[in-house]
């Protein structure tokens, strides 16, 4: 039975040794080649390549056996330092850039690189071509959640059944976001409530954002950026993540499918420019100005 009310602890916190049964296939076969993992930050492309380290070495082997690099820092005598490598290439450091493919091939007998980037572009070809490569995908909630029981479990942490859902909400398929969310959470205010998870991260409720619908479209436009405004201080919330909430409400209201279209380009447009630094008071009157010329057009056409 959980010690959390809400939070049930599941009978297997374990994750498996790799996410990739292909990677794991190459282990047990005796037979792996250098690697390629990509895909967006916090989803278990480290964590495989360690998993699966650990499973081919023992203990006392691992320490002298891998080599963790992520930098400029031990570019040289790469290969020769170890038979296993891992060279993290978030934003593409220059070790990646400037480590030559035909070092790969020289030492293929004894070394196996395994590489890892967010974006597969910032990798160049010549490297490409000689991994295996593997994308990994955000993580599902079928996945974090177990985790995530795991260590609300062994850490203490007093989390609601909301407070669980919102961490999964708002890390987007990002474990180690999840995590950072959780810790924070609980040490600024002791319960992992929806609202307190909402409230440490500066992003809206779901409530205030039905609040800032119901505005635009039913107060006039000096009642609404007043109210709007007022919130947006009070909870230190910034344009950008109402915009993006906005976004997934606008497909729920019953508009009229051209109406829709055209708020929608006109949402872009707003992300767009807040994106390039414009004034936040000004695109909120935009924001307004859009979904109030929506209503009027829907009031029309009705």
């Amino acid at each position: 039975m959980s010690r959390y009310p809400g939070v049930p602890v599941s009978p297997s916190p374990h994750v498996p040794v790799s996410r990739c049964p292909a990677v794991q296939r190459f282990i047990s076969e005796d037979r792996l080649p250098h690697l390629l993992l990509y895909g967006p930050p916090g989803t278990g492309k480290t964590s495989t390549i360690l998993a699966c380290a650990r499973q081919l070495y023992r203990d006392r082997e691992f320490g002298s056996m891998v080599l963790e690099v992520s930098g400029d820092g031990g570019r040289k005598n790469l290969a020769q330092a170890g038979n296993w490598d891992e060279a993290a290439a978030n934003q593409a450091p220059s070790v990646l850039c400037s480590l030559p493919s035909a070092v790969i091939e020289k030492f293929t007998e004894n070394t196996r690189f395994c590489l890892i980037c967010n974006y597969l572009s910032r990798i160049i070809p010549a490297l490409q071509s000689r991994c295996t490569r593997f994308r990994f995908g955000p993580l599902t909630a079928e996945l974090m959640v177990p985790r995530l029981q795991h260590v609300i479990l062994h850490e203490g942490v007093d989390v609601t059944e909301d407070g669980l859902k919102a961490l999964v909400t708002l890390s987007s398929g990002d474990m180690r976001r999840a995590l950072n969310i959780l810790q924070s959470t609980s040490m600024a205010f002791g319960k992992v409530t929806e609202e307190n998870v909402y409230t440490c991260t500066g992003h809206p409720l779901k409530s205030d954002i039905a609040n800032i619908l119901d505005w635009m479209l039913n107060q006039d436009f000096s009642t609404a950026y007043r109210k709007i405004t007022e919130l947006k201080t009070l909870k230190g919330l910034a344009l950008q993540d109402i915009l993006t909430e906005l976004h997934l409400f606008v497909h729920r209201v019953d508009f009229p499918p051209s109406i829709r279209i055209q708020l929608l380009i006109k949402m872009a447009d707003i992300e767009y420019r807040l994106a390039a630094g414009t004034s936040e008071k000004i695109q909120l009157s935009s924001l307004i100005a859009a979904f109030q010329v929506t209503r009027d057009l829907v009031v029309a056409e009705a």
